[in-house]
């Protein structure tokens, strides 16, 4: 097996250090600093399962797809911020070599970012049957070109695709990171999982960003208790006028596993959304809160708390980007 890493933040630096730990080479596209530091250092990753450094020399690093070489890769793991992934995709595309491999089946594009809407994305450069998400669920902290920490873990990693292709082809790519150290399995419920982290995430992410907390603190309020469960309400309307299903039919079970199970077990976590906020850089709010609000009224469905919550975001983003107010 061969795989490619399309950009390497947090959760590209953690996957490929599980990979890399079976003695597996990677190679990774990514921004200029991040490739030399790639180049000199390896990776380095800290805690949850333990520390482990992968050497330089199971890493190849390139900062643009034309540099990469005709390698049989079995798998492209792209794991750029949704809202890169078009460009991403489109780059990949480029490639006849790649193109041709996905075309016949010798590839298989594995999508990990947060949110609703990626693997539409991908449509419009590969086929459907190609296109595979993963529900990622491992807190991931970039604390340095090269270096990543793991802070939390609520559940294994999984794999399958949204529009019913065989998962077989991800059965090699799950048991190399299960065998690296991290929990990950194929599962042909990639949808529930996803809305599932689409509960989370839209109830989690853009309040500890917005008030600039870990998840934790979030639980301890009646007054952002109100807001997630306003969040969640809203989610499981949109879900049932979408037609799309999780592993709850209603939003009292889920948030009692919510602020019973999840919650606890990451409350230490601060939210990648805060951690943009920080560097003063674009958020992936589009794909979660915004892929809500926009469903919502594709259905004619209200979904008022979501709104107002992404568009406090939204202001935060821009404003904190630098951006001149639209009117």
């Amino acid at each position: 097996m061969r795989y490619l890493i399309y950009g390497v933040g947090a959760v590209g630096l953690g996957l490929a250090s599980f990979i890399t730990e079976t003695g597996q080479p990677v190679d990774i596209i990514t921004r200029q600093e991040t490739a030399a530091a790639l180049r000199e250092g390896g990776i380095i990753r800290t805690g949850l399962f333990g520390s482990h450094a992968t050497p330089p020399g199971l890493l190849q690093a390139f900062t643009r797809i034309e540099d990469v070489g005709e390698a049989p890769y079995t798998h492209i793991l792209f794991c750029t911020k949704s809202y890169d992934l078009a460009e991403a995709a489109k780059n990949v595309a480029s490639r006849r070599d790649l193109l041709e491999r996905i075309l016949d089946g010798r590839l298989s594009v594995v999508l990990t970012q947060n949110g609703w809407g990626n693997a539409e994305t991908c449509s419009a450069f590969f086929p459907d049957q190609r296109i595979f998400n993963a529900r990622v669920i491992t807190g991931f902290i970039k604390t340095a070109p090269n270096r990543v920490d793991i802070t939390v873990h609520a559940d294994a990693v999984t794999m399958g695709s949204l529009f019913g292709a065989p998962p077989d082809s991800l059965e090699t790519l799950c048991r190399t990171i299960r065998e690296g150290g991290l929990p990950c399995r194929v599962t042909v419920e990639i949808e529930r999982d996803l809305w599932a982290k689409m509960l989370y995430n839209c109830a989690l992410n853009p309040l500890g960003a917005i008030f600039g907390v870990p998840y934790g603190v979030l639980g301890e309020w009646d007054y952002t208790r109100y807001i997630m469960e306003g969040i969640v309400r809203e989610i499981f309307e949109v879900m049932a006028g979408a037609g799309y299903r999780t592993h709850w039919e209603r939003p009292g079970e889920y948030l009692k596993i919510f602020y019973e199970k999840l919650l606890p077990a990451t409350a230490g976590h601060e939210s990648s959304t805060l951690q943009d906020i920080r560097r003063q850089s674009r958020t992936e709010i589009e794909a979660l809160n915004g892929a809500v609000v926009r469903l919502g009224e594709g259905l004619g469905v209200s979904v008022p708390v979501n709104a107002v919550i992404y568009r406090m975001l939204r202001f935060l983003e821009e404003r904190n980007m630098g951006l001149k107010p639209s009117y």
